[in-house]
């Protein structure tokens, strides 16, 4: 005997034969499974109006969804085109049924505001200026 090698295997060589089976189970078979039911949940979560990137990096609003046929058409401002579902990459934004329903009324509030806010603005600058113009008027007499 060199080295003191023995001609049997020993139960911790039994051991860590089959700890590295089961790491390869878990790291090869366990993660991809679990990635492939996150992206199914995410395929079947899709809604009009959610917000997509694509695989190859385009984003768009979903127009419709083709669920028999793996298709879904995408508005990229205002054009129209129809990918696989597995080309969506991630959804950005999903919309909500009540989100949908108050920001239409919120961004008009807001744009109303923003109206009132630049007419105010504008109609003190314009009396700016004819203070202005009137004090250089009552200079040159």
């Amino acid at each position: 005997m060199i080295f003191g090698a023995s001609t049997g295997m020993g139960p911790v060589t039994i051991i860590l034969i089959i700890l590295m089976v089961v790491l390869m189970y878990f790291s090869m078979v366990r993660g991809p499974k679990k990635q492939q039911q996150q992206r199914q949940q995410m395929f079947n979560g899709l809604k009009k109006g959610d917000t997509i990137v694509t695989v190859g990096g385009l984003y768009g609003v979903i127009d419709s969804i083709d669920q028999e046929h793996g298709k879904i058409v995408l508005d990229c401002n205002g054009v129209f085109l129809t990918f696989a579902t597995q080309a969506i990459s991630r959804v950005e934004k999903r919309t909500d049924d009540a989100a949908t329903a108050e920001a239409p009324a919120d961004s008009a509030a807001a744009a109303t505001s923003d109206a009132v806010a630049t007419s105010e603005a504008t109609e003190s600058n314009a009396a700016e200026s004819n203070a202005t113009d009137s004090a250089a008027d009552d200079e040159a007499k």
